[in-house]
């Protein structure tokens, strides 16, 4: 089985600092076989990603629908904040990408889609992240775990990472997959590895809204 991070952030979201150079270097020191880059409503640091380690980085993005968030792996153009949840799940789908949920139940964060709109549009995705390490609340990971199961949908982890340190703290092991359509396949076997983050690691992202906005970050890299 690989070991699989599917939720991590770089500088290229407004509430990370971590630089590409060192998120590489973080991820292979800690033996991840496949990470999916999924900043906030951008998929240009995970392109520059993919361009330096291929054989490692799955191209994806969190993004901020009218209802809530949802992930997007393997997808080739940016989609749009702001869509409303629906229209953006039909364009990942256009893209041959494959939707999920990401902490669906989380009330500490406003971005969350919530149970309600989790049930709405559930049969719409492929996956769950039944578990998120930045969670506070931990029924909040177990309401996430249940609506899956309920649904028959996979589920997996994810570290949410935004600092190198959370990388790899909560992820999946997978059968090897290749594109799009074996990632479908290998979550049916998913198997969640749950560690979570401290409180703190919140800090740090609020942190790094302050110090360093997207923009500038950014720039930083060109």
């Amino acid at each position: 089985m690989w070991r699989v991070e599917l939720h991590a952030h770089t500088l290229y979201s407004p509430d990370s600092m971590v630089s590409l150079e060192d998120f590489l270097t973080a991820c292979r020191r800690k033996g991840l076989d496949r990470v999916a880059v999924t900043d906030h409503n951008t998929i240009e640091g995970a392109l520059r990603l993919k361009e330096r380690a291929p054989d490692l980085i799955i191209v994806g993005e969190e993004i901020r629908t009218r209802e809530g968030e949802v992930l997007a792996y393997f997808i080739e153009r940016e989609i749009p904040k702001g869509l409303p949840l629906r229209e953006t799940i039909d364009r990942i789908r256009e893209q041959g990408g494959v939707a999920a949920l990401p902490h669906p139940c989380d009330r500490a964060r406003g971005s969350a889609v919530g149970q309600e709109m989790a049930e709405a549009v559930i049969p719409l995705v492929d996956a769950v992240e039944v578990f998120n390490a930045r969670c506070v609340f931990l029924g909040d990971n177990a309401c996430a775990a249940a609506l899956a199961a309920r649904f028959g949908k996979p589920g997996f982890s994810g570290s949410d990472a935004h600092t190198l340190w959370e990388l790899g703290r909560a992820w999946t092991g997978l059968p090897p997959f290749e594109d799009a359509a074996g990632f479908l396949q290998a979550l049916r076997q998913a198997h969640p590895i749950c560690r979570l983050s401290p409180f703190w690691v919140h800090l740090f992202s609020t942190w790094a809204k302050w110090l360093h906005p997207r923009k500038g970050a950014q720039a930083k890299l060109r």
